[in-house]
Parts: C-alpha cells; sequence; structure tokens
C-alpha cells in the first residue's frame, strides 16, 4: 500500500475505492467544508469480536440507485454526535478503513449515515484529505472517471447473493383486493418485509438536499427497496407523481411512471403501437359532433364499439348495434366533453377474448376469457369467465411485442381472434391476479416479486478497475 505524502489536486466530484471495505467504485463528493467523512450505510448492527466493538452494515455503492448492495463490516474506532449541513446532530459510529484515491491509498476515518436521500453516497472532509488533497471545486473527476461498462462490470452482472431481504411497498388504494393481498402473501413467503401503501395516504418532499416521501402516519418511505404501482384509473395523475418520486429516490418500481402513464391513454398506446407495425383493430378519433358519422363509416358502420379513453374492467365500453345507436352514443358523450374512441366490432370473436400476462417480456400465464350470456365484454369483472386455452406463435408474438413497445415490466395484453388474425385489443399496466391465478394454478404473484428479486439482489463486487487499484 502506497500513502502519498505530496499534494495533488482533486475535482469536486471523484471516483474512489474502499479495498477493505469490499466498494471497488463510489462516487464521492469532496467537501473541504466538512470536517468529518461519511459513507452511506443502513441495517448498522454493532456486535463483539474478540472482546472488540466491530459493526456490520449494508451499503448501496451506487448513486441514486439500489441495484447492488454490498455487506460490510469493520472495527468501531468511536462512536460521536455529527451536526449535519442541515443542523440536525446524529450520534454515529466511526470506523477507519484505507481510501484509494489517485492511484495512492491511506487510512481514513469514516462515520456510517443513512444517505438515501443525499445526491452521493461518500463524503471525503477536510479530516481525510488534510496534507494530500487540494480542490477545485469548479471541476469534476480531474482524477478519472469509471465508465458505465465498468459499472456494468462491477455491479451489473455480478453473481447475485441468494436469501437477501427486501423491502417492498405495494402502492395501491385497497388493502382487500384479491390481487393485492396475493402480491403482499407472495412476497412475505419469499422472505420479504412488505408494507401496503395506500396511494392517497402518501405526499412528498420536493428538496435538493434531501427529497423525501411521506406517509401519513409520520413514517419516510425512503428506504424501501421497491415499489409495485397498482393505480386505479381515477388515482392515475397523483399515483405516477408518486411512483416518480420513488424513482428520483432510487427506489425500483415494478412499472415505470412512464410507462403507466403512457399505457393509461388508450389513444396514445395504440398509436404507439400502430407505430411498430402491430395489429390493431380499426379505430377512429374525433373531437367534433359534426365528424360523427365519418367516424362512424370509418371503422366500417355499426356494429361498432365505443370507449372512453380512460377506463378499465370493461367499464366505459359500449356496443352500439345500429347507426343511429351509435350516433346518439357518440354525440350523448362528446357532450359531456368525455374523450372517446370509436372502434369496429369483431363478430367473429364471438364475446372472446385472450388475456396474456406478462412478466419482464415473456408470458407468465395466458387464458381466455368468455362473455356472460348477452354480454359482448369478456372482462370477468363483467360477468365473464376464464377457461384454458393454447395460443399460437403469432399471438405470442404480438403480446412480447405490445409489452415491450409500452415498457411495461408487468403488463396484461388483451388480444382478440379475427378473421384477418389476432388484433391488439389493449395493454393494462395493473392487470388482476384472481382469474389467472384461479384458472391456471399458477403463482403468478410470486413470479412478480422473483422480478423484483432479479433487479435488486445483492451483488458481489469483483475487484476494482485498473485506475483506482493502489500502486
Amino acid at each position: 500500500m502506497k500513502d502519498m505524502q505530496q499534494k495533488f489536486i482533486a475535482g469536486s466530484k471523484e471516483w474512489c475505492a474502499l479495498p477493505q471495505l469490499d466498494i471497488a467504485a463510489v462516487k464521492a463528493r469532496i467537501d473541504s467544508g466538512a470536517k468529518t467523512s461519511s459513507i452511506h450505510a443502513f441495517n448498522i448492527e454493532p456486535f463483539t469480536r474478540d472482546s472488540n466493538q466491530w459493526v456490520r452494515f449494508d451499503l448501496h455503492p451506487l448513486q441514486k440507485s439500489r441495484r447492488a448492495t454490498i455487506r460490510c463490516e469493520a472495527p468501531v474506532v468511536d462512536r460521536r454526535a455529527i451536526r449535519s449541513s442541515n443542523g440536525t446532530s446524529e450520534k454515529r459510529f466511526v470506523i477507519k478503513t484505507p481510501l484509494t484515491l489517485n492511484g495512492c491509498t491511506w487510512d481514513i476515518e469514516l462515520t456510517l449515515t443513512n444517505r438515501d436521500a443525499m445526491g452521493f453516497r461518500m463524503l471525503l472532509g477536510r479530516e481525510a484529505m488534510s496534507g494530500r488533497i487540494l480542490v477545485d471545486s469548479e471541476a469534476s473527476f480531474l482524477l478519472g472517471e469509471v465508465t458505465e461498462q465498468q459499472i456494468d462490470m462491477l455491479y451489473g452482472k455480478a453473481i447475485p447473493v441468494p436469501g437477501a431481504r427486501l423491502k417492498i411497498g405495494l402502492l395501491a388504494s385497497n388493502p382487500e383486493l384479491y390481487s393485492n393481498r396475493r402480491i403482499i402473501e407472495a412476497g412475505e413467503k419469499r422472505g420479504h418485509e412488505m408494507l401496503f401503501l395506500d396511494i392517497r395516504q402518501c405526499y412528498m418532499k420536493l428538496d435538493a438536499d434531501a427529497p423525501a416521501v411521506h406517509y401519513r402516519d409520520g413514517r419516510i418511505l425512503n428506504d424501501l427497496d421497491a415499489v409495485i404501482p397498482r393505480i386505479r384509473p381515477s388515482l392515475t395523475f397523483y399515483g405516477c407523481a408518486i411512483t416518480r418520486h420513488f424513482e428520483s429516490l432510487g427506489v425500483f418500481a415494478l412499472n415505470n411512471s412512464a410507462a403507466i402513464t403512457q399505457s393509461r391513454d388508450k389513444l396514445y398506446s395504440l398509436q404507439m403501437l400502430q407505430e411498430q407495425g402491430l395489429d390493431i383493430p380499426i379505430t377512429g378519433y374525433a373531437n367534433s359532433p359534426s365528424d360523427t358519422n365519418n367516424l362512424i363509416e370509418m371503422v366500417g358502420g355499426a356494429p361498432l364499439i365505443v370507449k372512453l379513453l380512460e377506463g378499465t374492467q370493461g367499464r366505459g365500453v359500449v356496443l352500439a348495434e345500429t347507426t343511429k345507436a351509435a350516433e346518439s352514443v357518440i354525440n350523448a358523450m362528446k357532450s359531456l366533453r368525455a374523450n372517446l374512441l370509436v372502434q369496429e366490432f369483431i363478430q367473429e370473436a364471438a364475446g372472446k377474448d385472450l388475456r396474456c400476462f406478462m412478466i419482464d417480456g415473456k408470458i407468465a400465464a395466458s387464458i381466455q376469457r368468455e362473455a356472460a350470456p348477452g354480454e359482448f365484454r369478456a372482462n370477468l369483472h363483467c360477468g365473464g369467465n376464464a377457461v384454458l386455452t393454447d395460443i399460437t406463435p403469432e399471438e405470442e408474438s404480438l403480446a412480447v411485442k405490445a409489452a415491450r413497445t409500452m415498457n411495461l415490466s408487468v403488463a396484461g395484453v388483451d388480444i382478440i381472434r379475427s378473421d384477418r388474425g389476432p388484433l391488439l385489443l389493449e395493454i393494462n399496466s395493473s392487470p388482476g391476479l384472481q382469474g389467472v391465478e384461479d384458472t391456471t394454478g399458477l403463482d403468478v404473484a410470486g413470479a412478480m416479486i422473483q422480478s423484483i428479486e432479479r433487479q435488486l439482489r445483492p451483488m458481489k463486487s469483483p475487484s476494482a478497475p485498473e485506475s483506482l487499484q493502489s500502486a
């Protein structure tokens, strides 16, 4: 280990390594205005080893990301009251560990604190740099960058450590719904801490230094590893805003806010799908009531389907069996300033459609839904029933491409069989689990939890890039 005596100039942000803690690369804020240095730590547990006090803790080395977690242990050298920049005081464990920077290594003291709400996982203060580093506050990464490829090598493609417990929030409205209960049960069965979070009870703090998501009972939710958004249509705007704020804190979202937002707009989602060449029923959209007749002719005339742009579980969908009925329904909805689509009616489908439950771009389960007698909608919430069915390679390809186009990790893709081949009806970003689990007997909720595990299992870190190793 080479200790460096001469001074060198560092930028206000630099990459360094903590080899004794197996931290191959961490981005640090170099701040001569701060006295002590700190490192992001959580699950902090003091223990005794050979009559000496030690501490073990978990650490996310990547800025605003939880995809990698490293378990660390170190002797405790002190426990001190540290006053943060916002004036609050906190008693922290202090450890001593080697720091590698600019090809040289020397021992520094680090305080352990949860820096999840801060911009950097590590802060290097003047005590650690005294006699060694001069800081150019106008510059960054004067000592070299770590590339995305190196980060992927170090953390993204490492071997997962099995059995790690995650803290997962289910962002929804009704804890008694079958789907929500099953997701909570599946997560707990796999050893995770599961929290049901009522969307309406969440609120957010926007602050460059300490952003946060709060809950009505006083909890701060920044320490979640992941959220599963299941947002009802009436709460789309607020639910997506909360999900987006979680994402900004580095919390993984199983379906991100942007994908949910675009999937909830039926017109926009159909435009995206047709742009990719995916087959959909002929669909018309117009704003003015004077265009009603042309709109009806555009989709082949009556019978036809009229759909509200925002709706789910078959709500807001009307079958107009005659031209006169179609004119009445369309004009009535437009008089209420409702945005709607007009879509061709696929007579030969005989009230049946396919629901493909997609997870990570693959079909986890599929069923055929059949409408109740006298009903044209196959939705189970409208009294339909589900049966097992085999899907064709063409139908599977259509479902996979649709989920990929909408960038949804979890999706219900609805397909209808027509004389000209399978047609894509719509994509649901919060598909129900009961029908598909009851019909197939598959643990779809468990597969959703496994998707999160694949993203967030703690990673074993290989050696540091050559640029960070000591000479």
